[in-house]
């Protein structure tokens, strides 16, 4: 299955999270979106190890802090966290965490050229409009594969 992903993010962290690094997996499947995501270094300022994650509707992590990654992604106007882009906390594990989840609120030609964000804290599901996840601190682009 992994050699049959659709599309991927490279995920490198900012300033604040400079030894961040991993990849983000998207497989099309035929009831929905297998979301599969790696990473390491994640860093230990965070108390609780849990680090939110969201699809962002911009197409570049430039600007400071990732600013042009704009809002999360959310064709349908919803709140958060049922934004189409909301998606389950990393666990931090020493540093790593791997997180793996079905989803049918996006296609993968919906999310190419968008952008995936890890956040400074957890996500805490009901804040608008983004949960209070705190500072983006990795981004990647998806990119078609």
């Amino acid at each position: 299955m992994r050699n049959n992903f659709s599309a991927a993010a490279c995920i490198k962290g900012g300033p604040d999270a400079p030894r961040l690094s991993g990849v983000a997996r998207f497989y099309q499947k035929n009831d929905g979106v297998l979301v599969e995501v790696e990473v390491s270094g994640l860093p230990k300022s965070n108390k609780t190890g849990f680090f939110a994650l969201h699809i962002h509707e911009g197409g570049s992590c430039t600007g400071k802090e990732f600013a042009n990654t704009k809002a999360h992604y959310n064709p349908e106007s919803m709140p958060h966290p049922n934004h189409a882009g909301d998606l389950p906390p990393l666990l931090s594990f020493s540093g790593n965490a791997y997180m793996a989840v079905m989803t049918n609120r996006f296609t993968v030609n919906d999310i190419i050229g968008r952008t995936v964000v890890i956040h400074s804290n957890p996500d805490d599901f009901y804040s608008q409009p983004s949960g209070d996840a705190g500072e983006k601190i990795a981004c990647g682009v998806i990119k078609r594969r």
